[in-house]
């Protein structure tokens, strides 16, 4: 008897093997997590390539400058403040909030954020839910970057991503990512088409509104156009920021789940093949050649088109959501010409038309019952109006107070020479 009691003493308790599962698990999701983080990121070398090739040489300093100091600005902001607004855990869902607790437990008491069992469910530590949400961040502000570059000061960009990431960003992601009204409505947003790629374009539209088209650019009502410093950059970036998607979508699914994960990372994939052959045929209908430029904004289009619903769409409804993306980015490009609207990259199509497009589907494609197309239609009328006049209202401050676009002798001989004192394709030849 004695003997048998020994040897059920020797097993490990119930609670000890839970305790083993549970460490086991958040440490998998966790690296999942940061992994995805880390892909999250890349996007920013992403954004910058395409940039940088679609727009002109004589800029290229300039709109790498923009590109490396972006993230700089928007992690830091959301460091001190988006985070905690974003995230202010609501008591009942409501507008505004702000937690306190959760901004001195970051700044003052970093020991109390290790402990992280219980945070997230156990999925992931405290520290990666920071630096992802804070990847996206920074990226609704590289979207405004690209459509006014070439002709926007510096200076007043940097402000303007200040307060647009510091503050609008955040309120209005605390809406739905927060627990806030819009959550409480029913509205859905997997991964950002609204939430990111929209309020990042409609403070884009904004800004092209209000520091006007380039100098040449409309000519007797015709666009002209103007040649990219490097097509070969672009199609890296284009490639950089599919795979950057792979976090994007993969890591909103926050958690290391290996069916939910495999099929958002199939769909995401899907919809972005498909938005390119939509891009391509209808730049091939509308121009009459083939478009390369119309192919990688195909392809993006398809990406930000498939994020809202990433993860109740299936396979099938994700190449249809992807080929109407693809249709709208060439369409939404040519509407923007006509109303002399210039978009440097087409980041106003791109994201904001598509990001549009990619919420509403969620209420006709979801195979969630409970998804709505009015929901997801006044979710999307919510956060555009307030993204847009938040960021139209910072642009307009700034234009007549510093202003915010350069001289015209600055825009005609670039960027470069005049805002950095360099040039970003130079040949030296030794005598």
């Amino acid at each position: 008897m004695n003997s048998m009691i020994a040897q059920v003493s020797d097993v490990p308790a119930v609670t000890d093997v839970s305790a083993e599962i549970a460490q086991t698990l958040l440490t998998t999701n966790n690296v999942w997590m940061m992994l995805c983080t880390a892909m999250v990121f890349i996007m920013h070398l992403g954004f910058a390539g395409v940039e940088t090739g679609f727009g002109q040489a004589k800029n290229t300093v300039n709109i790498l400058f923009k590109n490396t100091i972006t993230p700089l600005i928007g992690l830091l902001t959301y460091a001190l403040v988006g985070f905690f607004l974003m995230y202010p855990g609501f008591e009942t869902p409501g507008w505004f909030a702000f937690d306190s607790a959760g901004w001195n437990m970051f700044w003052f008491s970093p020991a109390d954020a290790d402990v992280s069992a219980d945070y997230a469910s156990g999925g992931y530590t405290y520290w990666t839910d920071f630096l992802f949400q804070a990847m996206f961040a920074a990226t609704a502000a590289t979207i405004v970057s690209g459509a006014i570059a070439e002709r926007v000061k510096i200076s007043a960009y940097l402000v303007f991503t200040l307060i647009f990431v510091g503050l609008v960003y955040p309120l209005i992601g605390s809406w739905q990512w927060g627990g806030g009204t819009l959550k409480a409505m029913g509205f859905y947003d997997f991964a950002g088409s609204t939430l990111v790629h929209s309020v990042g374009g409609w403070g884009a539209l904004a800004g092209v509104i209000l520091v006007g088209p380039r100098i040449g650019k409309y000519i007797d009502g015709k666009a002209i156009s103007k040649p990219g410093a490097s097509i070969p950059l672009a199609v890296i970036g284009t490639f950089l920021l599919w795979f950057g998607w792979f976090g994007f979508n993969g890591g909103s699914v926050l958690s290391a789940d290996p069916a939910l994960v495999s099929s958002v990372l199939v769909i995401t994939c899907i919809g972005a093949t498909a938005g390119g052959l939509g891009g391509f045929f209808a730049a091939y209908f509308a121009f009459k050649r083939l478009d390369l430029g119309m192919l990688l904004n195909g392809i993006l289009a398809g990406l930000v088109g498939i994020t809202a619903g990433a993860d109740v769409f299936t396979p099938a409804s994700g190449i249809l959501i992807g080929f109407i993306s693809g249709i709208l980015v060439v369409l939404s490009a040519v509407f923007l010409d006509k109303l002399k609207l210039d978009d440097v990259v087409g980041a106003v199509s791109v994201h904001l038309t598509c990001g549009i497009w990619g919420t509403l589907a969620v209420g006709i494609f979801s195979t969630n019952p409970e998804h709505s197309f009015i929901t997801q239609l006044i979710g999307v009328a919510i956060c555009g109006a307030t993204a847009f006049f938040a960021a139209f209202a910072i642009f307009y401050t700034l234009k007549i107070t510093v202003g915010i676009r350069v001289s015209e002798e600055h825009e005609r001989s670039g960027l470069d020479s005049h805002e950095h004192g360099i040039r970003g394709y130079t040949i030296v030849f030794d005598e």
